[in-house]
């Protein structure tokens, strides 16, 4: 497994109590993916997970303001331009042709 550190100006801390239990399953999956300490693997690991988290989320806020978009549209349709009304008429011409 190749990680690469990522290096920050300002760097902060975050302390934690865990179970034992959770300590040795943590350490064992660090091992079994070639992290070279705990700490370096609940970092990588928490940061994916967050990553996912927050697009996620991201995704869905995106998905509710199209949603309304839609729904507005929808009940507020605007009146039809110029551009529209002759593709209507293009299209009827075309199935009356048919």
């Amino acid at each position: 497994m190749s990680y690469t550190k990522t290096k920050s100006k300002a760097q902060a801390r975050f302390d934690t109590r865990l179970s034992r239990t959770q300590k040795d399953l943590f350490e064992r999956a660090a091992k079994i993916k070639g992290f070279k300490s705990l700490s370096e693997f609940v970092i990588h690991t928490t940061q994916e997970a967050a990553t996912i988290i927050v697009e996620k989320h991201n995704a869905i806020l995106v998905s509710e303001a199209d949603k309304k978009v839609f729904f507005d549209a929808l009940i507020n349709p605007p009146k039809p331009n110029r551009a529209l009304k002759e593709a209507s008429k293009s299209y009827l011409k075309q199935l009356t042709a048919e």
